[in-house]
């Protein structure tokens, strides 16, 4: 793994903790989630930016790890935010931040970790 990847890697760990955190914070709730803006706001910079940074990525680390990580979707959905933020389904964002936000945490985890090694 590059040096690239590696930051790239550790910062979207960081933006997935931010997540998991103000998840716990305000409450594991799809209805507060949904009706408070500043809640729903944090989230969704948090999934921008994972985007963001996804998308300068190495080609050859995405192709390796597509099978455990839907990078073009990642970068889609931040594509929808960065173009179309008003138009989101607030649901859609709840179920990828309590579903999808935990299985790549943990896959950042992994990876910086076996690096280390």
């Amino acid at each position: 793994m590059d040096k690239n990847d590696y930051e790239r890697i550790y910062t979207i760990k960081r933006y997935c903790e931010d997540i998991t955190r103000t998840i716990k914070r305000f409450g594991e709730s799809a209805e507060i989630f949904i009706n408070d803006y500043d809640y729903y706001n944090s989230i969704s910079m948090s999934l921008m930016q994972i985007g963001e940074i996804s998308a300068g990525l190495s080609d050859k680390f995405k192709l390796n790890t597509i099978s455990k990580i839907p990078w073009d979707l990642i970068k889609g959905m931040r594509n929808h935010f960065a173009h179309g933020y008003a138009s989101m389904e607030k649901s859609d964002i709840w179920e990828t931040a309590v579903n999808d936000i935990p299985d790549l945490l943990n896959f950042c985890e992994y990876i910086l970790e076996t690096v280390k090694k």
